[in-house]
């Protein structure tokens, strides 16, 4: 049987997809290459060995859908990464955010249901409890209106999954709440790629790092944190992959729906991540500090023991692993995947 990786030449999706070659699992990507290159999935071939068949097929396109369903009546499960997802440029294009996110999950289950394929893990996001009212947030903490576009969207496709779910028991959903994914694999053939000025701590420093931005610029230094910079809970790319992986479990299971936060379980803020990043890699980064980003929080970290329990896993790496693997993946690829 084969799982099929919607968005699978991204960054989570890419490092997902070694992890299920790893565990033996026959893979199927669809990507739109819109926001990802297709080279990402050569270098998941070098590093596992594996082939991996590949559709460049956008969630939207209902026909394209149809057809690969019907012609791969192997797929036994869905990964589902596909989407648009800058909090930034969510704020500037919400339409956009809305008709790619939530009308291509809609075409993707309504598929998905007709060639009774029923199991599903959604990637969701920790920004679906907005600014929480005591951390760390468990699963059971409130779901709260998202300040972005792109939150929202998160938030709207965990409903929809809900109601499906209510409507037809025979559905198996997992919702992965993923905390912030930074690291590269350790062989440096793959890692974080985006186009333009990253909206991301890591890729940011990186870029510095190798000389491509001049200065990293911190958003706020007055939160009430203990340097004041914001606090988040990092989380190693192939830790997050590998929850993929343990959450497959769900489907043989019959687990209905289940929700799990992927995280470490503490936080770290933006300079004590710079400091450690200069610590571990020899490296200086200049910073400068400017204004709060409209819609970014305080802190935010999770408990993640209901994954472990209920799972098994738990993230093996800390931050100066993640500090040490995005700063070779980019030295290696001073130009991402181009």
């Amino acid at each position: 049987m084969a799982i099929l990786v919607t968005g699978g030449c991204g960054f989570i999706g890419s490092h997902t997809v070694v992890e299920l070659l790893n565990a033996g699992k026959e893979v199927i990507v669809i990507d739109n290459l819109d926001n990802s290159s297709e080279k990402s999935l050569e270098r998941v071939k070098e590093i596992t060995g594996k082939d991996v068949v590949f559709y460049k097929l956008d969630i939207r396109d209902r026909e394209g859908l149809e057809k690969l369903f019907s012609e791969r009546s192997d797929i036994e499960g869905c990964i589902h990464f596909a989407g648009k997802k800058a909090v930034g440029e969510s704020v500037q294009l919400p339409w956009e955010y809305y008709e790619n996110n939530i009308g291509g999950t809609l075409t993707l289950i309504d598929v998905m249901r007709k060639h009774n394929v029923k199991n599903i893990i959604f990637s969701s996001s920790s920004t679906v409890y907005g600014d929480p009212d005591s951390i760390p947030v468990t699963e059971e903490s409130p779901v709260k209106k998202c300040t972005n576009p792109y939150g929202s969207t998160k938030a709207m496709q965990e409903t929809i999954f809900t109601d499906i779910w209510n409507a037809d028991k025979e559905w198996n959903i997992v919702l992965l709440r993923y905390f912030n994914p930074i690291g590269a694999h350790q062989s440096g053939k793959i890692g974080e790629d985006p186009n333009g000025i990253p909206n991301n701590l890591m890729p940011y420093i990186t870029q510095v790092a190798v000389g491509k931005l001049e200065c990293l610029q911190i958003f706020g230094d007055d939160y009430s944190t203990p340097d004041g910079t914001g606090v988040r809970d990092y989380i190693h790319v192939v830790d997050l992959a590998k929850g993929h992986v343990k959450a497959l479990k769900k489907f043989d299971e019959k687990g209905g729906l289940s929700v799990y936060n992927l995280g470490t379980g503490k936080g770290n803020s933006v300079l004590e991540v710079v400091k450690s990043f200069e610590e571990v890699n020899g490296i200086k980064i200049p910073y400068k500090i400017v204004a709060r980003r409209p819609g970014d929080i305080a802190a935010n970290w999770c408990d993640a023991s209901k994954a472990e329990r209920e799972l098994g896993w738990k993230a093996e790496y800390d931050i100066k692993d993640m500090c040490r693997d995005s700063w070779r993946w980019q030295q290696m690829n001073p130009n991402g995947y181009r």
